[in-house]
This record gives C-alpha cells, sequence and structure tokens, in this order.
C-alpha cells in the first residue's frame, strides 16, 4: 500500500514535523505554552500507525530521521501490500475502539484525523489494485531512496548506509531481489486481471524521458560524500533500471491509453485525499469568478507600473513580459534570493503579521535530478520524527530537464527575477512554508497533526494565504506577480477537473497559462503534466485551501472586531499543526476567540 506520507515524500510537497519538542531547538518558555498534556496520549494512539508505516516504507523513516531504518528499503510486493493492508486494518479497529471511549476533545479530534486518514488510504488502495497497472519508475525511486541519505543535514554517520541500500537495490545484498525485478512482477500481476486500466502513454514517455538525470545523479551522490564502494553495485543496478526501462517500453507502453483522463471515481478519490470536500463543479464555478476578479485588478495595477517607466503598452501581459527581460543568472541568484527574504522579514515584523524564528532560511539551487522529481519551486521537508536542527530547503529547480524527443533543456523565466521573488519567498519560505515547519518544530504538536493531517488543502493554503497577507507591502511589480500567481492557483482550480472532464484539452489549457497567466512555456507545460497525469487533482488545493482561511480570518475578525489581532491569529493557526479546515474552524471558534474576549475583558 502506498501510503500517504511516501506520496507527499515522492512529489517533495509539504508536511509535518516531530509530535514534541526537538533536540537542539528553541523552546518556548513553559509559561507562555497552552496545557498540552494530552499530545502523550494522542502520540501513543499514532504511534500505532507509524510502526506500520516504517516497516513498509523505510526509505520515508529515514526522511524522519530515524537511523534504523537507514540500511533498508521497500519490498513493494503483493505480498508486502497485503500485509500493510491487513496490519493497518487492526489498527484501525483499535483505534475505532479508542474514540468511542475517549473524553478529551483534543484526543478525539487526533484520532477522528487518524481514522480519516486510514479509511482515505485504504480505498485508494482498494480501488489501484482492482482497477490500476501500476507505474513505477524505478529510476526516480533508487535516487529518491538515496537522496534521502545524501545531504547536507544528514550527520555524516548516516550517509554510509546509502552504500548498503544501493546494494540492496541492485540485489547484489544477501537476502535481497533487485528492485527491477520486483517492479516487474507487481506490474504483471495486475496485467493479468481483467479490464485493468493502464497508465497513460504520455506519463511513461515524459518520465522515462528525464530518467537518465537520475541515473547519473546517483554517481554524482556518491562522489559528493566521498563514499567509496559504489562502482560495482552501481554499474549493475545501472543496467538493471535500463532493462526495466526496456522492458515497460515493450510491455506496457504499447497498452498504454492515449486518454489521459482518470475514471471519474478515481479522481474523485484523489480530490478527497488532497482535502477538497466540496463538489468539484462548485470549485469551478468560485475559481472562474476569482480569476476575472484577479485579472482586473492586475490590470490596475500594470497601468500604474507602465505609467511609473514611461512604457507605452499598458495591459497587464506586456507589463509582466517586461518585468521578465530582467533575469537573475548564475551566482547571482541565491544572494539576491536572500537579500529579498531578508526583506520581508523586515515586513513580517513591522507590520505585526506573525511571530518569526530564530533562525536563518534555507535556500538552495536544484540539481539536474532534484529538478526531474519536481520541476516546481518546492520546499522540502526536514526530518519529521527524530529532528536534530534540520531545516526545510527552498529549492529552486530553474530549467525542467527535456523529454524524449526534445533537444534541449526548456527554459523557465517564471521566479529568476526581481518581482517575482516577492511572492516565491512568502509562499515558500516566510511567511509561508517554511514557518509552517518552524512553529510545528518550536511548538509542539501532536504527531497525528503533524503528520496524518497533511494534505494538500491544509499545507497549501497557508502558503497562498501567506502571499495574501504579504502583498499589500510590497512594491507594485510585486503586487503584479502576486496576483499573477494567484490567478494562476484559480487557473488550476479549473483547469484540472476541466481536463479530466474532457471539456478542454492540454492545448486549451496551455494557451490559457501562456497567454493570460503570462507563464513560461516550460512552465505552463509542468502545469498541464501535473493536472493530466503527475498528480490530477492536487492542483486544486491551493485556491481551496487559501479561500477556506480567508473566510475564517474574515468571520473571525467579525466575531472579535478593534480586537482582532492578526499576528495573534496567524499564531494560533500555526500552533494547530495541519489542522484540517473543518477541525481548525473549530478550534478558532471554540479556544481562539473566546480567549481573545477573556483577554481583552480581563485587561480592562
Amino acid at each position: 500500500m502506498l501510503n500517504n506520507l511516501r506520496r507527499v515524500l515522492s512529489a517533495a510537497f509539504l508536511t509535518g514535523l516531530l509530535a514534541a519538542q526537538s533536540p537542539g531547538l528553541p523552546a518556548q518558555p513553559q509559561s507562555a505554552r497552552p496545557d498540552q498534556s494530552w499530545i502523550a496520549k494522542s502520540n501513543s494512539y499514532t504511534q500505532l500507525l507509524i510502526d506500520v508505516d516504517n516497516r513498509h516504507d523505510p526509505e520515508d523513516a529515514s526522511h524522519q530521521g530515524l537511523s534504523q531504518f537507514d540500511e533498508k528499503i521497500s519490498q513493494p510486493t503483493k505480498q508486502d501490500e497485503d500485509a500493510e493492508v491487513a496490519e493497518t486494518r487492526a489498527v484501525q479497529a483499535k483505534l475505532n475502539r479508542a474514540y468511542a471511549a475517549e473524553t478529551d476533545k483534543n484526543v478525539r479530534q487526533d484520532l477522528s484525523i487518524l481514522l480519516h486518514h486510514i479509511d482515505l488510504d485504504l480505498k485508494e488502495t482498494e480501488f489501484r489494485d482492482a482497477h490500476d497497472v501500476p507505474f513505477a519508475n524505478a529510476s526516480e525511486d533508487v535516487y529518491q531512496g538515496l537522496r534521502v541519505l545524501l545531504d547536507d543535514q544528514v550527520a555524516p554517520e548516516r550517509r554510509q548506509a546509502a552504500l548498503v541500500r544501493l546494494r540492496e537495490y541492485a540485489g547484489v545484498a544477501p537476502g535481497y531481489t533487485p528492485l527491477t525485478e520486483i517492479l516487474k512482477h507487481r506490474v504483471e500481476e495486475q496485467m493479468a486481471k481483467p479490464n485493468i486500466l493502464y497508465p497513460a502513454k504520455l506519463r511513461i514517455e515524459t518520465e522515462f524521458g528525464r530518467n537518465q538525470n537520475y541515473v547519473d545523479g546517483i554517481p554524482q551522490l556518491f562522489k559528493q560524500y566521498n563514499i567509496t564502494g559504489w562502482e560495482e553495485p552501481y554499474a549493475k543496478l545501472k543496467t538493471e533500471l535500463a532493462d526495466y526501462d526496456a522492458w515497460i517500453k515493450a510491455e506496457v507502453l504499447p497498452k498504454a491509453r492515449t486518454d489521459f483522463r482518470l475514471p471519474p471515481e478515481e479522481y474523485a478519490l484523489r480530490l478527497q485525499n488532497y482535502g477538497i470536500d466540496i463538489p468539484i463543479t462548485q470549485l469551478q464555478d468560485m475559481a472562474h469568478r476569482e480569476y476575472n476578479v484577479y485579472l482586473a485588478e492586475m490590470q490596475q495595477i500594470a497601468g500604474k507600473i507602465a505609467a511609473q517607466r514611461g512604457w507605452k503598452d499598458a495591459d497587464y501581459r506586456s507589463v509582466i513580459r517586461r518585468l521578465k527581460q530582467d533575469q537573475l543568472t548564475g551566482d547571482a541568484i541565491l544572494p539576491f534570493y536572500k537579500k529579498r527574504l531578508g526583506e520581508i522579514e523586515q515586513i513580517i515584523v513591522k507590520q505585526n503579521l506573525v511571530t518569526l524564528p530564530n533562525r536563518p532560511a534555507r535556500i538552495r539551487i536544484a540539481s539536474a535530478a532534484e529538478s526531474s522529481e519536481q520541476p516546481a519551486p518546492h520546499m522540502v521537508p526536514p526530518p519529521l520524527l527524530n529532528n536534530h536542527g534540520e531545516q526545510g530547503e527552498l529549492v529552486l529547480p530553474l530549467n525542467l530537464p527535456p523529454s524524449a524527443g526534445e533537444k534541449k533543456t526548456e527554459k523557465m523565466d517564471d521566479f529568476t527575477y526581481d518581482a517575482a521573488s516577492w511572492t516565491l519567498i512568502a509562499h515558500e519560505a516566510r511567511p509561508g512554508h517554511e514557518l509552517q515547519f518552524d512553529s510545528m518544530v518550536e511548538h509542539g504538536v501532536s504527531r497525528a497533526r503533524a503528520l496524518y493531517a497533511f494534505n494538500s488543502t491544509n499545507v497549501e493554503g497557508w502558503g497562498l494565504y501567506s502571499e495574501y497577507i504579504t502583498k499589500p507591502y510590497m512594491p507594485l511589480d510585486g503586487q503584479l506577480i502576486s496576483l499573477d500567481f494567484r490567478m494562476l492557483r484559480a487557473a488550476r482550480a479549473f483547469l484540472d477537473p476541466e481536463l479530466q472532464s474532457g471539456k478542454i484539452k492540454p492545448a486549451d489549457a496551455m494557451r490559457v497559462l501562456t497567454q493570460d497567466v503570462v507563464l513560461s512555456d516550460a512552465m505552463a507545460k509542468e502545469e498541464v503534466e501535473r493536472f493530466t497525469y503527475r498528480m490530477p487533482g492536487q492542483a486544486n488545493s491551493y485556491f481551496y485551501g487559501y479561500t477556506r482561511l480567508l473566510q475564517l480570518r474574515q468571520d473571525t475578525q467579525k466575531a472579535l472586531g478593534s480586537k482582532f489581532d492578526q499576528k495573534k491569529f496567524h499564531d494560533f493557526i500555526l500552533a494547530q499543526g495541519l489542522l484540517p479546515p473543518n477541525l481548525l474552524r473549530q478550534a478558532v471558534s471554540q479556544d481562539f476567540i473566546p480567549a481573545q474576549i477573556n483577554q481583552t475583558a480581563g485587561g480592562r
């Protein structure tokens, strides 16, 4: 069973951190922290599910900082999947009994989070097993399993385990079958079933066209960290990976579906897993309306910028293209982004937006292999359970690696210019995702809220909301691009479902993204890949999560009036971990609003 945590890691998405205070991190004064005695009880329940996940996904356990799993790898056989399902159902039964007897409201909330996660995961696993031929990209999986150990923030004594893991992937370690053989057998098992759905042809061709970046990236990792003895197992593994790709192209690709669309039932399951709990048609209508609102506001700001700079063409598309012409390159990129981060932090402090941690954020440029894995700017999460001060990193992939048949790398110009840096840093770093991570580390949230409340709506809603609260203090060009990216999130929320329903074609989506949202061809292509085969349904979550948070803020302001303090509101939101919108609204109405009213009354 491909659990949610593995999906999060493989997509380089955001996820929660540890459940209690991490060693090596600054703690809040005890007097400033609310009563958290219930967390230990909640964590004891959550540990039941964590233990199952760790047994079947040791690569993710390593990523969480659990070094006892560093020399183990996943064994994705049908037998392993069945065992995981059985173990998960046993945990489900225990948690249902606990929920029926539990009286503490916080623990009950966490139990509901765990049970909801299990229910969705089991449904999706059951559907895939009954209907889908799996598509596993062995080259990407191997690279990723090694990359979690070969990293600057991983303790040097742990990195040597990557050599053990490499030998296991290649099947040269005693007791291990080559990973590619396991994956082949799993595909063959599914192909033997009647009325089975094959992967999309577009997905196979595009991903395999970039696999050389992963294969070439493996020796680069071992060399970077001065680990010797990798050459022989790597040579065997390299041949196995090439043979596996050739086998997929010969046996699966001819039967692959030319229609990228998911069956409606599977798409509906995806939407639920990403946290979208309203009819998708309702979300589409909301997105279309707001898209036009953003467009009108962008046109007004573009007119002001054109007037200031003496540009004759004041259309927002023309203004954005003019702003993009001044590209940052090479060694100038990282210093510029770090400087801009400092400027945003000054805004956060001056405008009392949210409490900042006492450590700098991390930003770096992606490698070619990382860009293949995740072609968009993203925050790579730190260890989740055993954190010793490691941080998430904002990673900037500047180029989309070419697919098969493409002659050159396609250049993204959407992030490496002055005006774009404001909203990108606000979303991915501060006050956005990186601050989400730091807040959970420093406040200590329950493991259920850090790990299993995760979905894209809960996480990406805060990222887009962070752009919203920072935008008023950006210069005009920063505001224009911030709105442009907000319009992109609205476009995602109608393009994704309209592509999946067949209402529009990929060329239509490309036209909207390149002409109206003014994305580069490379980024627009990455977006369409996301909608069609990478992660159908996920792109809707940004806009939906943002609208839920914005409505919650508006309702809280209405309830508190002049007593509303946005810094306290934002600190409270972050201190809850990754609560789903409904539970977050409950926490605000039952805890935050009464506390603010009582605090003000007590001060009189």
